[in-house]
C-alpha cells in the first residue's frame, strides 16, 4: 500500500474524518467500523460533492473519503474544487473494480489515495490513520489493475532522467516511498527525523514534477519497470 506526503492530525486526539458517498447505509456501515477503536471519530457525512464541501468548511477534518460518483456535483469536481480551499483535508477515494478511469483522473487531480469500497475494515481504519500521519494509501488490488495502464503516462526516459538528478538520500527515499512506507517508516529506516523526511519527500516530488507520492510512487515503478537502467 503506498503511504504518502502532507499529515494533518495530531496523535492525541481522534483523526477527524468526513465520508462523502450517495449511498447513505454504506456511509453508515463505514462509520461503525471506522470508528470503532476510538482513533477515528467522523464529524460529517455528506451524499454529494457540494455538500462534501459545505463539510469540509464546517468541520475542517483531517481527512475526506470521497465516492467518484455522486449525484450532482461528483467526486472528481469535489476533488478539484477541495484543492482550491485553503487549508483542504487529505483526500482519498472510495472506488470499485469497474471505475478505472475515473480513478486514473483523480490521480490527475491530485488525489492521496484510492480505497476500494469492498476492502477489509481494518485496512480502511490503517489507511485512515496513514493518510492523517502524513501519508498517501493505494490498495495494492488497484496497483497491480492500473499499473500497466500508467506507465504509458508521461515520457519514461524523462522520467528516468529526473530520477538520476535525485541525490543519493533521495533516492532512498523515492525507493522507499515506492514500496509503500509511511513517513515514520522511512525515518527509522533512514535514522531520520519525521520532519526531515518530509523535507525530503517535498523536495523529491519538486524534482520529479508531481502533485503527491502516489504520483511519485507511480513514476518510481516506472521507471524501474523501463529497463532504463535507473539504480536506487
Amino acid at each position: 500500500m503506498v503511504s504518502g506526503e502532507t499529515g494533518g492530525s495530531s496523535a492525541a486526539r481522534p483523526i477527524r474524518l468526513v465520508l462523502a458517498d450517495d449511498e447513505a447505509m454504506l456511509r453508515r456501515g463505514l462509520r461503525v467500523l471506522l470508528e470503532q477503536g476510538g482513533r477515528i471519530r467522523v464529524v460529517a457525512e455528506a451524499s454529494n460533492g457540494a455538500e462534501l464541501l459545505t463539510a469540509v468548511r464546517g468541520h475542517r477534518p483531517d481527512v475526506a473519503l470521497v465516492d467518484v460518483q455522486m449525484p450532482g456535483k461528483d467526486g472528481l469536481t469535489a476533488l478539484r474544487d477541495l484543492r482550491m480551499l485553503p487549508d483542504p483535508p487529505i483526500a482519498a477515494v472510495l472506488t470499485t473494480f469497474d471505475l478505472d478511469d475515473y480513478v486514473a483522473e483523480a490521480l490527475r487531480l491530485g488525489a492521496n489515495g484510492f480505497l476500494l469500497k469492498d476492502a477489509d475494515p481494518a485496512v480502511l481504519v490503517r489507511a485512515v490513520i496513514d493518510l492523517a500521519a502524513g501519508g498517501a494509501v493505494l490498495d495494492p488490488r488497484i496497483t497491480a489493475r492500473l499499473l500497466p495502464r500508467f506507465r504509458s503516462f508521461g515520457d519514461s526516459a524523462e522520467e528516468a532522467r529526473l530520477v538520476r538528478t535525485l541525490s543519493a538520500r533521495e533516492r532512498q527515499v523515492l525507493f522507499l516511498l515506492a514500496d509503500g512506507r509511511s513517513n515514520a517508516d522511512v525515518g527509522e529506516r533512514l535514522g531520520l527525523t519525521e520532519a526531515t523526511v518530509k523535507s525530503y519527500v517535498s523536495t523529491v516530488l519538486g524534482k520529479l514534477g508531481a502533485e503527491n507520492r502516489v504520483q511519485a510512487a507511480l513514476i518510481a515503478q516506472r521507471v524501474a519497470g523501463s529497463g532504463s537502467g535507473t539504480r536506487w
